[in-house]
């Protein structure tokens, strides 16, 4: 539980803080005391008569009644320690900076039980174990350095890991990035990521608290409340943007179907931020980059205008956005054309706006001028100006203060010279600005910002599907494992999903009639074995009754056939759909082209069982391969409609058939007369 206690306490004391700052209780006394801390500040050492010019006592049973404690002592004292603390002092709020708990030993483990029961016991707070501790606009209580400016409206920074949050505050102030509160859960005993969120969601003050959230998650411990309160934050107002560390599966199991060798646990993290409106980092840098974006004026559009003095960083910074689905978009024309004829010869105008290096601040002046009120098709503008050694910055940098100020578009500056000009770029960042001093970090982050959608609903919505009919062929099944072909269709059946026509079975005259009713050419797949293709179970294209009689013996001669399958042959791009269970996150649902590009490419998008209209849409278009699905170069697009009709049907299907471990349909054939799921495999574990 996260109380006042902990977020403004009037009191304070540091279980072994020391006159030595290279330690960290002494460390913390520092920093409680450089940073003016206006409560009531005791500390407790043994040894100490006089820490850093505060009285010392050497028991906890000495001191007076505390609202905070931040201990900084061996780990087996902890407990004890917290008990005199919490029952005979009042103490309502810990900080345990301490290591050597559970994420060292078992008896690490018991300690840090102990601990917290003798804190829940109190109903008080409680900050780590194993963490750096916890900083705001009220105190800095932390053993460690830099620390950095605090502002109400600076950045909410939560982090697993003590270490990399210092790391990540060290690139957040390269950038003018300032903070309202920075929180090391460390071993999130009782406070975790999600329960700072949760407090965030629960007593938000639009007017009073930060708007931009920065995470540094190692394990999501409760999926479901992060993305209810981290999306009840965004709806509210907020920006949130997070790296979650261990994104890959070292070692993963060999996979049985498309799903299982694509979709690992990092799809559920991946799922999961998408559906909470939260932009994924995967960096330091791109982490800090994006929280400096969201304090910037809104971006509306995707229309970008380069303005600069120097022609490659613009080059690179296109291609970065281009990369990233945003537009650069050539300028042109008579407006175009007047603006050329207000700069110096040479400058180009086409965009990327080249003033060229002599240009001076009223030339960069002017050039936002025209994007700002000429320029019709542009939405946002980036303005890289560093050092030539031939202008003063100084009165660069204050007309692009001014114009970000009065500019209704959001201009992004890229001033990289942050050596040969520091000071010039340290007053702009003074004055309230934000630096981007990488041009293809900055591309690359505005492109994760404006390509994340808007929390998703998680109303559910049954859109048709037959639920009573799921649960009767689910519950009726027998046991675990992958389901006859006649299962599978009727449970895709009862969800609405198109199915090819087939027939299976051991008796060539009834394949044959079967082939004659539905018209060559055909396709024969064994029934029985699980990987038909690799044992040369599928056969495509068989236009006559001979090989259709050819292909029925050879295949059931090979190993564990029980039949044979005939389908018609549908000719058309084919699509892919699955879904795999992921522990405390639910289904994960993966669509993309099929063939190819979801077997060696790995194009795919995903998204959280249940699924909205809105959510899937914004699915498709993140693949790589969108333009494929909605037509190009003369190709015939896709029924986009049918497809995500079909994906929003399956994760429906799935939230009530939570039996369903891992599925996949491929392919999903697109032909003229619709969308129809050829092939499809279900493994259910009941």
């Amino acid at each position: 539980m996260i109380n006042r206690e902990l977020i403004n306490p009037q009191s304070i004391v540091v279980v072994g803080g020391s006159n030595n700052v290279h330690k960290p209780g002494g460390r913390l006394v520092r920093n409680l005391l450089d940073g003016k801390y206006k409560g009531a500040l005791y500390v407790v050492n043994a040894k100490e008569d006089d820490v850093q010019g505060l009285k010392s006592y050497h028991s906890v049973h000495d001191i007076p009644e505390t609202e905070l404690a931040i201990i900084s002592i061996p780990g087996p004292s902890c407990p004890e320690v917290v008990d005199v603390l919490a029952k005979e002092k009042n103490v309502k709020a810990f900080i345990v900076i301490s290591a050597g708990f559970g994420e060292e030993t078992p008896e690490g483990a018991a300690l840090e039980e102990r601990m917290l029961e003798s804190i829940n016991e109190a109903g008080a707070a409680l900050i780590g174990p194993n963490c750096i501790g916890l900083m705001n606009i009220h105190y800095h209580g932390v053993f460690t350095q830099p620390i950095p400016e605090f502002h109400a409206d600076g950045v909410d920074f939560i982090s697993s890991s003590g270490g990399t949050a210092l790391f990540i505050i060290e690139s957040a102030l390269t950038k003018g990035l300032r903070f309202s509160s920075v929180w090391s859960v460390g071993n999130s005993k009782q406070i975790g990521v999600e329960e700072v969120i949760e407090y965030m969601d629960l007593h938000f003050d639009p007017v009073l608290d930060s708007k931009i959230k920065i995470l540094y998650i190692e394990q999501i411990k409760n999926p479901d409340k992060l993305l209810y309160h981290a999306s009840s934050l965004i709806r509210k107002g907020c920006h949130i943007a997070a790296i979650k560390a261990g994104s890959t599966d070292v070692g993963q199991r060999a996979a049985s179907s498309h799903t299982g060798a694509i979709a690992n646990s990092d799809a559920a993290v991946e799922a999961l931020l998408r559906k909470a409106g939260i932009v994924r980092c995967f960096s330091r840098e791109e982490l800090t980059t994006v929280a400096s974006i969201f304090t910037l004026k809104e971006v509306k559009g995707r229309n970008c205008a380069i303005i600069t003095h120097a022609g490659g960083p613009a080059v690179m910074l296109a291609d970065a956005l281009e990369k990233g689905r945003l537009n650069v978009p050539n300028l042109d024309g008579e407006i175009a054309a007047e603006l050329k004829s207000k700069l110096y010869p040479g400058a180009a105008v086409s965009n990327p706006i080249d003033i060229i290096g002599t240009g001076t601040p009223e030339h960069l002046a002017t050039a936002i001028d025209y994007c700002e009120n000429r320029f019709d098709n542009i939405d946002l503008m980036m303005v890289i100006f560093g050092s030539p050694g031939l202008v003063k910055l100084y009165d660069a940098y204050e007309v692009l203060h001014k114009k970000m100020e009065t500019c209704k578009k959001p201009i992004f500056p890229v001033l990289p010279s942050i050596v040969t000009a520091g000071p010039e770029v340290q007053s702009f960042i003074k004055k309230g600005h934000v630096n981007f001093s990488d041009e293809v970090t900055l591309g690359t982050a505005l492109s994760r910002v404006i390509n994340t959608p808007k929390p998703m609903s998680t109303d559910i919505q049954l859109y048709g599907v037959d639920v009573p009919e799921i649960r009767r062929i689910i519950d009726r099944l027998p046991g675990s494992g992958y389901l006859k072909p006649e299962e599978v269709r009727l449970l895709l059946q009862a969800a609405r999903i198109p199915l090819v026509e087939e027939f299976a079975s051991s008796n060539i005259d009834e394949l044959i009639a079967f082939a004659k009713q539905v018209k060559y050419p055909v396709v024969a797949k064994v029934v029985g074995p699980l990987h038909k293709s690799d044992m040369g179970g599928v056969t495509l294209n068989i236009r006559s009754e001979e090989h259709l009689i050819f292909e029925y013996e050879r295949m059931m001669r090979l190993p564990d056939v029980t039949a044979v399958m005939v389908q018609p042959m549908l000719k058309g791009p084919e699509l892919f759909l699955g879904a795999k269970y992921e522990n405390r996150f639910g289904h994960v649902v993966l669509c993309g082209l099929g063939g190819i590009f979801v077997e060696v490419l790995r194009d795919v998008s995903y998204g959280l069982a249940p699924l909205s209209y809105e959510e899937t849409y914004s699915m498709i278009h993140s693949l790589r391969g969108y333009p494929i699905i909605k037509g190009t170069r003369g190709q015939k697009g896709i029924d986009e409609r049918q497809y995500a009709d079909i994906i929003v049907r399956l994760s429906t299907l799935l939230r009530f058939a939570a039996e369903i471990k891992e599925m996949d349909i491929n392919p999903l054939v697109a032909t003229e007369r619709g969308l129809f799921a050829v092939d499809a495999r279900i493994r259910i574990e009941k």
